[in-house]
């Protein structure tokens, strides 16, 4: 068996290729005009599968995922995948493309999807999809997360533009501080932290502002490492959002929403926002700090994002979230946009996961660390290329 008629093929469809691409066999496919690019390495036939059975973006992360493929240089493949537009393959030439991966790898059957990839079932942002998805990202373990995170295991955007020094921690603490003052926290207020993670900003308010805290999450060893953390200080509940109503009616003072918009979707913003406002006491404060589309016709998310990272992970568009904050009553105060800090924030998540890549395997296994290495890549770009943004809001009823 030899990869010769597939490299030809692939060679005659892809006239334009700003990459290289070596086979298991010895044999390569160089790029196009001598452009300079990523080199792609399909270290096993397996990889030919996946990209069959799942053209495109999935089938080529399914390949990365798994080990079949592996790249030189990520960042450039990133590139690669959001600057170049293949051309079309009409369908004889699919056919015989097909037949030259035949005879490169012989009758197989399709390999099997990575364990790391999850394919949801059920009604999308039912309260058990959504119970799965958060656990899906999150319950990769919690000393995992530590190898990347700041030591206060603060997850989402620091801001190093309100920052004093230029530490990752400097800059997560000058976040979690300015919550609180934007919401303007007074000691013995009460206070909702909904999506509270390991419980960062629950400890600060607590510590710094002399609030009660209640925080809320759908993953249990999140909620089991801030409830441990946190002691006495604040209550840390397993608990669905949409019973806030409910549990809570009328009884906070403050309500903050870090990095748990993003999980809602368009079908349930209206319902997320009437949960909170149902939550407050009249003329209650909410700030919300959210990641944000801002391209109009863009999709939610990739094939890749929905498979392995965030299922049914959703950014809306800020005009929509801001719609469904004034349809529960709440009226705007202050917007700010943060996506020079976010993408700042994942260089040094990036940096720290890659100086523990052994710890990182040992903990979560290759695939979910080749997912991470990819995923904070791919979402530092969205920051740079103005894909999406990240805001913070403050609102009250």
């Amino acid at each position: 068996m030899s990869t010769g008629p597939l490299r030809a093929g692939l060679e005659r469809a892809l006239p334009e290729r700003p990459f290289r691409v070596e086979f298991w066999d010895g044999g390569s496919l160089p790029a196009s005009n001598g452009a300079a690019g990523p080199t792609f390495y399909m270290r096993d036939p397996a990889a030919v599968g996946h990209l069959l059975r799942a053209p495109g973006q999935l089938g080529l992360g399914r390949a990365y995922v798994s080990g079949a493929i592996e790249v030189d240089d990520l960042d450039a493949a990133l590139a690669v995948a959001d600057d170049w537009s293949p051309p079309a393959i009409d369908r004889a030439e699919q056919i015989r493309l097909a037949r030259a991966a035949l005879r490169a790898h012989g009758l197989r059957l399709p390999p099997r999807r990575p364990a790391a990839e999850l394919v949801l079932s059920g009604r999308r942002h039912s309260r058990a999809r959504d119970a799965r998805a958060v656990r899906h990202h999150y319950d990769v373990g919690n000393d995992f997360f530590a190898l990347f995170l700041d030591e206060s295991m603060t997850y989402s955007c620091a801001c190093f533009s309100k920052a004093a020094g230029d530490t990752l921690e400097e800059a997560q603490r000058a976040k979690l501080d300015l919550v609180c003052t934007k919401l303007g926290l007074k000691e013995g207020e009460t206070v909702l932290d909904v999506g509270c993670g390991w419980g960062s900003f629950a400890e600060h308010a607590a510590e710094h502002y002399g609030v009660r805290v209640i925080g809320i999450t759908l993953s249990e060893p999140q909620a089991e490492f801030a409830a441990r953390r946190l002691g006495e200080r604040a209550d840390i509940r397993v608990m669905d959002y949409r019973d806030i109503g409910r549990e809570f009616p009328g009884h906070f003072d403050a309500i903050a929403s870090i990095g748990m918009v993003e999980h809602v979707g368009e079908s349930r913003i209206d319902e997320y926002t009437r949960s909170l406002a149902a939550g407050l006491k009249p003329g209650g404060r909410l700030l919300n700090h959210g990641i944000a589309r801002l391209r109009v016709g863009d999709p939610e998310a990739g094939p890749f994002s929905e498979r392995y990272v965030f299922p049914d992970g959703a950014p809306l568009h800020l005009s929509r979230i801001q719609l469904a904050m004034e349809r529960a009553g709440f009226v705007t105060d202050h917007v700010e946009g943060f996506p020079a800090d976010y993408a700042e924030t994942l260089r040094h998540w990036l940096r720290r996961l890659e100086e523990r890549l052994d710890e990182a395997v040992r903990l979560a296994g290759p695939e979910r660390v080749r997912v991470w290495r990819l995923y904070l890549r791919a979402a530092r770009r969205g920051f740079e290329s103005g894909f999406i943004s990240v805001y913070q809001v403050r609102t009250h009823l």
